[in-house]
């Protein structure tokens, strides 16, 4: 499991890619982490025996791999 601080430098690598705060990264991760409990493929090379999925998730996240959506209060969407 990544640490407050692993968490906070991902999110500061990752705002060019809109992510915005670590509370949006941890939820896209933790959904992505689902999806591959449930068996989608990854999308990043990383060996997934040595791996759990939530980093795989972690990791995808982080590339920019995982397309995302943010809704506005007005139910308007934004990329």
């Amino acid at each position: 499991m990544a640490t407050k601080e692993e968490i906070e430098e991902i999110t500061e690598e990752t705002e060019t890619q809109q992510i915005d705060s670590k509370y949006r990264l941890i939820i896209l991760a933790a959904k992505r982490s689902k999806q591959l409990q449930r068996g989608a493929h990854p999308r990043i090379d990383i060996d997934t025996l040595k791996h759990k999925n939530t980093r795989v998730a972690l990791e995808e996240v982080m590339r920019g791999r995982v397309k995302f959506t943010v809704k506005n209060a007005d139910g308007d969407e934004s990329e």
